[in-house]
């Protein structure tokens, strides 16, 4: 599941995306316009910032900006350097990978249907910008299928 860490920095993102070029995002007007606690933001802005997402400049004028474009910005990227491996259990990770002590991984069964459910979530993430994720908007309709 995608944290809030995780869910904040990918709101975060999409705030910077829509700032022009040339300006910059205060903390705290980001903070507000996305219902982030601020204190917790500045802490993901800084992760952020260190793997090369954003830059940020000090002072009384200062804020953040993206450091990339949106186009180039991949959300499997972002949510791995703020959430972690994408595989739900750790012997299904291809980049933490961690055998578990109660199973054969040539023959478990969980093991490889989570693989699967990795796979899938990388495909989606992996092939999907911040421009994309930003040009698909909100859920407008929930399908009853997907309501649990």
């Amino acid at each position: 599941m995608l944290t809030n860490k995780g869910k904040y920095g990918l709101k975060a993102l999409g705030h910077l995306s829509g700032v022009k070029p040339g300006d910059l995002a205060m903390v705290g007007d980001i903070a507000a316009t996305n219902n982030i606690p601020k204190k917790f933001l500045d802490a993901i802005l800084s992760e952020l910032r260190n793997a090369g997402f954003v830059y940020s400049r000090k002072g009384k004028y200062g804020g953040y900006y993206l450091a990339r474009p949106p186009e180039e910005i991949m959300i499997g990227h972002v949510v791995r350097v703020l959430d972690g491996p994408l595989a739900p259990i750790p012997c299904a990770s291809k980049t933490r990978y961690q055998p578990c002590a109660d199973c054969d991984i040539e023959t478990c069964r969980v093991r490889k249907l989570m693989f699967n459910v990795r796979n899938a979530i990388a495909e989606v993430l992996d092939n999907t910008s911040l421009a994309d994720m930003q040009a698909a908007g909100g859920i407008e309709t929930i399908s009853n299928d997907l309501v649990a």
